[in-house]
This record gives structure tokens, C-alpha cells and sequence, in this order.
């Protein structure tokens, strides 16, 4: 069997989107495929200090009370919460990098984004060399 490793390009800062980048990184990664996901563009707010707390829904959010709704089903399904899963991502080895021009672009400095999830910094020459030798390639 050949090496295989899995890069996700988190560009949406929706809930139910940054979860599914959660869900299927820490679904690869309990096979043992190591993955790195790419925070860019809106993607790159979910790495804010308590960004994950702030994400909204990205449909029928309704001010908040769609991802209330959401969070509740979650728990009455013991489902894990979005800060359960980013936590074990990072436990069991997902990489996470944060897009630098991103970053320059909307104005976020390292200081605003939450260190216990960001690996390292880089543009996307960076997520490209991670990426180029990829076996699984997803956009979210």
C-alpha cells in the first residue's frame, strides 16, 4: 500500500462546513492518512479566538437561532460539538495551516487567531507543496 496523506482547503467560515472539515479530517485520520487542512479566505475566521464559538450556520441561520437549533439536535444525538472535534483533530496529528494572505488581506494578526489550533503560517505555496503529493484532495 502506498503512502497516502489527505489536504482539505477550508474556505467557507460556515458551522455545518468547518464541522464537516472536522468530521472527515478526523475520519481520515483515525485510518491512519495524515491530514493538513488549509484555513483561507472566511475559512480563516474559525481560527479566531473563539471562532468556533462565533461560527454561524451557512444556510438558515436566522440570526443565531439556526445554529441553536442545529447544537441542540447535536446534543440530543450526542453528537460531538465543534470545539470536541477541532480538539481531537489536533490530538490524534491533523496539521492545520493559516493562509497569510488571508490574513494581511482582512487584517488578522497571528495574536487574533487561536495558537492551540494553528501548526503554521503560509501562503498557498505552502498548502501546494503539502498538497502535491496528496492521495485525497477536498474543497469545503
Amino acid at each position: 500500500m502506498q503512502n497516502r496523506s489527505a489536504t482539505i482547503i477550508l474556505h467557507s467560515g460556515g458551522f455545518d462546513k468547518i464541522m464537516s472539515a472536522f468530521i472527515v479530517g478526523n475520519g481520515f485520520l483515525s485510518m491512519g492518512i495524515p491530514v493538513t487542512i488549509f484555513f483561507t479566505f472566511w475559512g480563516l475566521d474559525a481560527l479566531r479566538k473563539n471562532g468556533l464559538k462565533k461560527a454561524p450556520l451557512s444556510k438558515m441561520n436566522m440570526l443565531g437561532l439556526g445554529r441553536f437549533m442545529i447544537q441542540r439536535r447535536m446534543k440530543k444525538h450526542n453528537v460531538a460539538s465543534l470545539e470536541e472535534l477541532a480538539g481531537s483533530f489536533k490530538r490524534i496529528g491533523g496539521r492545520i495551516i493559516a493562509c497569510t494572505m488571508t490574513m494581511e488581506l482582512m487584517g488578522i494578526g497571528e495574536k487574533d487567531l487561536d495558537e492551540s489550533l494553528v501548526d503554521e503560517y503560509g501562503t498557498v505555496g505552502k498548502y501546494c507543496y503539502v498538497s502535491k503529493d496528496a492521495t485525497i484532495t477536498l474543497f469545503i
